[in-house]
This record gives structure tokens, sequence and C-alpha cells, in this order.
């Protein structure tokens, strides 16, 4: 147990030590400053004149705004077509099926957002060139939209007042050919030397050592694992995703994986120090979500390694902790760490069956998704923590009888319905949809949604819905979610939950920036300090806890208590 906690804690130690020196790479990248790939300056010039757009121009929030969306309509178009065709077009070996069309449409939603909700399963669901051209195409193109969301909020932030807030078209496709296509490629090729398939053969005839004969699916898996980490994405080639040996083969590739979907988060959080000239408030915000991760993930550690009650009650030896839904190869303390991390990121990709976690473990998943705000995704991340920073200013300047300012500029009431509606759209979207969900089960349980009744069954369609709102992507997978039903709602969950949090950071930064800059003075507010990151840390779980708690206690909370106190 010794040896599984030590790769945790050298598993975070490499990310951060990782993430400090990319961090001052991406500033380099979006500062226009020298890179050692501004080789591929004529190639980005190239695409730019291809696509007729002069990616000099300046643009306000606005126009960042309705470019930003503009490509991401036609993506969801592009996409729903794709999969909805797929059975008839090229690179199809395994003879897999179109998708319905309310699968298709969730589907291109999901991957679009860069949720990667699968309600299907990845290597029967698709065919090769959809897992391709759609899948890992959008497994790029929604990342670097987070991030170039991202860098418009910097910009806004660094000058004292500006309208111009750079070009969203150079620094989406900066992302892409700067960052995201490098560190994947990077990973791709580890994978592969580990074991990770890459060639377009179709399933593949395996002898076992029992004497059975199975079809085993393959392809060319190794650069779609490599992005769909990296950006935050999660969506398994495999319908077993990181569990699968193919995907995530040994304790090696299980690290790399790991270090890869939050390596952008991170860097992000260190390149806002760097990019303002702004390392303290960088460093507070790092601490307070790296407090908020700590507070998951200990009770999920304890959880996970002291195994089953119900089990040892049966006289089974846990000494290697609750391994149901576990790989062998990863142990309890690997696999409760991934939970955590992939929950509280966007990521969403699993090296373990959530559905199998005990119940402290699902609460944790649940509140890394509600919260919503440590690390995050590649971008988003940092746009939801920004939500409640703006509120945790205006509280603050309420609590000392200040106008509240942040970064020189002040908040008032435009700014704080903006944050107001954001934050609680959340949970909204969160707790109508599985009241909506329930009152339907409850009235039909016909309807088949749960293999598991009671309080695990609500769970698994709290958790569902949070995934979806959260753009995670993981799944309490005892729901029966590939029908009508749940196709159609989480996908507007998922519409709703990823666009309006990046619309809302980005206009609060736009506003303003053209409001006039007062310089900070002994009366200032200061944002990057201790004190207003625990203000900060304090308003996220307030809200969180008001939010969620009586769903919660209906849910894994319940489970708890009937499965240790019964």
């Amino acid at each position: 147990m010794n040896t599984e906690l030590i790769g945790v804690i050298a598993t975070f130690i490499i990310t951060i030590v990782i993430a400090i020196p990319f961090g001052k790479y991406i500033v380099k990248v979006f500062k226009g400053e020298k890179t050692i790939l501004d080789f591929l300056i004529p190639v980005e010039k190239t695409i730019f004149r291809l696509c007729g757009i002069d990616s000099t121009k300046q643009m306000n929030w606005k126009q960042h705004l309705i470019a930003l969306l503009s490509i991401n309509i036609l993506w969801f178009v592009y996409a729903f077509i794709m999969l909805l065709t797929q059975g008839s077009l090229f690179l199809n070996p395994d003879g897999n099926p179109s998708m319905s069309p309310d699968l298709s449409f969730n589907t291109a939603i999901s991957f679009v957002v860069n949720c990667n909700l699968q309600h299907y399963s990845g290597e029967t669901g698709l065919t090769y060139l959809t897992q391709l051209a759609v899948i890992a195409f959008l497994q790029f193109v929604s990342a670097a939209t987070g991030i170039a969301a991202l860098i418009v909020v910097f910009n806004a932030m660094k000058e004292k007042t500006t309208e111009g807030l750079g070009n969203f078209f150079d620094m989406f496709l900066k992302s892409i050919t700067r960052i995201l296509l490098p560190v994947s490629s990077i990973i791709a090729l580890i994978l592969v030397f580990n074991g990770t398939p890459a060639s377009f053969a179709g399933k593949d005839t395996i002898h076992t050592l029992q004497g059975d004969t199975v079809q085993v699916s393959r392809g060319p898996a190794a650069g779609m694992i490599g992005i769909k980490h990296l950006g935050t994405n999660g969506g398994g080639w495999f319908g077993a995703n990181s569990a699968h040996p193919l995907e995530n083969p040994n304790y090696l590739t299980n690290m790399v994986e790991m270090i890869a979907q939050v390596l952008i988060p991170l860097a992000l959080i260190f390149a806002l120090g760097f990019y303002l000239n702004r390392k303290k408030m960088a460093y507070v915000i790092f601490g307070v979500m790296t407090i908020g991760m700590i507070s998951f993930l200990i009770p999920t550690m304890i959880a996970e390694t002291s195994g089953n009650p119900a089990i040892t009650k049966m006289g089974i030896d846990q000494s290697g902790g609750s391994m149901e839904g576990k790989e062998v190869r990863f142990g309890a303390s690997a696999s409760a760490y991934w939970s955590v991390l992939t929950t509280i990121i966007s990521t969403g990709s699993v090296n373990s069956m959530h559905d199998s976690s005990m119940p402290v473990s699902g609460t944790m998943q649940l509140l890394g998704m509600m919260t919503n705000a440590f690390y995050g995704g590649c971008g988003v991340g940092i746009l939801n923590y920004y939500i409640f920073m703006i509120i945790a200013v205006f509280i603050s300047g309420l609590m000392v009888g200040r106008t509240p300012e942040f970064l020189g500029r002040k908040i008032e009431a435009r700014e704080m319905k903006i944050a107001t509606m954001i934050a609680l759209l959340h949970p909204f979207l969160i707790l109508v949809g599985t009241a909506i969900s329930s009152y339907m089960y409850t009235k039909d349980p016909s309807v088949g949604w749960l293999n598991n009744p009671g309080y695990h069954g609500f769970s698994e369609m709290l958790y569902e819905y949070t995934s979806s709102a959260a753009n995670n992507g993981s799944g309490f997978e005892g729901l029966g979610d590939n029908n009508w039903f749940w196709n159609i709602t989480t996908g507007f969950v998922l519409i709703i939950g990823r666009f309006l949090p990046i619309i809302g950071p980005v206009a609060i930064a736009g506003i303003l920036a053209r409001k006039k800059f007062i310089p900070e003075s002994a009366g200032t507010l200061r944002t990057d300090t201790g004190t207003f990151g625990i203000m900060t840390y304090a308003v996220i779980m307030i809200i969180a806890a008001l939010a969620f708690f009586p769903a919660l206690v209906l849910g894994p909370l319940a489970e708890y208590f009937t499965l240790y106190h019964h």
C-alpha cells in the first residue's frame, strides 16, 4: 500500500515539475515570442490564407464569441451527418452500423463541447473513419476553443483599458499547432511502444490461456488516446476506456495518461502568473485548487483502500482495498487518484468503473464536478474559477465596506448579474434534469433505465446530469442511457453547460477591460493573498453545499449509511 501511495505522490509531483516550464512556454506562444516550433509559422499563414482570415485583426469580446460559436455550430453539423452515415462510409473494417438520429445528436454535441459523454461503446459504436475524422478531430478543436477563450480573458486582465483582445482564430490555431498536436504526438508514441494499437487492421482473433477464442478490436487508437487526455476530453477508443488493457497497458502508461490530463489545466494556472506578471496570484489560485483536490482525494483514498465492509463481513481478505471494478495492474490507490483528478478536471476518462466505487468515493466524484472549479479543463477550469473570484471580490468588498475592485476595475451590477447567473446555472441544470428523470422513472419503471434501484439508482441519474453539465463525460454505467430521453435531455444540458460558462467570463472580462483603470492604493482589496484565496474557496464550497447537499443525501450519502450502519 505504501508503494501505491508513493506512485500517486510521484505522479502529482512530476506533473507540477513539467507544468511550470510548460506554462512559460504557453505564454511565449500567445505573446508571439520565439519558440522551438516557429518553423510552423508558414503552415499557419497558409491555413489562414486558404480560409480568408486576417489573423492580425484585433477583436473585441463580442467578436470573439461570435467567431467561437459560429465554428462550433459548423462542427456540430459536420459531426452529426458523419455519425448518421458512418455505416455506409469507408474505413469500417468491422462493419459497424450508423448511429440513430438521437444518438448522433448526443454524440456530436458531446464531443463538440469537450465533454465526450459516450452513450455508445467505443470500438463497436464508431468506425475508424469517425473515430479519427470526427472524434479525434473534435478533441483537438474543442480543447483549442477553451484555451483560446481563456487567452481572451488573460488579454482583458492584462491591459489597463482596451477593447482589442487579440484574434480568436490566431489563438485557436496556435493552441493546436504549438501545444496540442506536438505534445499529444509524444504521448501517442509512448503508448505505441507500450502496446497500444496504431494500425488500420480490423479485429484480431485471440486464443486465451483458458482455451477460448475471442475477437479483439484494434485500430489506430494511440493518437486518439493521446489527445483525449491532453485535451481533457476523455472519450475512450474502447468501451472500457483507460481500464482497457490496449488503451492503458501498464503502470507507466497509467502515469503518462494521468499526467497528460492534468498537465494543461495546471500549466495554464502558472501561465496566468507569467502572462499577467502576477505570479503570487497564480500561486494562490494553485493553492486553493490543490486544497480542493486534496479535500476530495483523501476521503476517496481512505474509502477505496479500506475495502468494502459487506465483503469484510464475509471473511474475504481485502488487503488490496476495494477492487470491484478496478484493474489489478493499477490498484486501489492509483484508481482513487485517477477518479478524483478526472472529475475535478473535465476529462472524465476512467481507469476503473466509477459505478463500483465506494459511496464516499462516489460523493467525492460528484462534488468534484459539482464545484467544477478545481483545475478544470483546457481553459475552462480557470474561466469557472474566474466567476467565483468575481463573486468573492464582491462579497469581500461588501464585508469591509469598500467598492469591489478586481485588477483595477470596479465590479458593478452588470458583472455581478452575469457571474451570479453562471454560478446558479450549473446546479439548476443538474438538479432540474435529475428531478425530471426521477419523476419519469417513478411514473414508469418499465423504461428500464436503472439496473440498480434505490439510492444508487438515484445516484446514477444524478451523476449523468452532473457529468453533462460539468463537461466531464464519465458515468455511473449502471444507467441505461442510450435512448431518446437521455440522448436528448443530456444533449441540451451539454450545450448550455458548455457555452454559457464560456460566454459569461469572456463577457465580464471584456466589459471590465473597457472600464477606466484604477491604480492600486492602500484601500484596494488584494486578490493575491491567502486570505482572499480562503474567501474564494469558501464561496465555491458554500455554493456547492447549499445547492447539492439535499441531492447528495438522497443518493451516495444514504447509500453510505445503509452500507456502514445497516
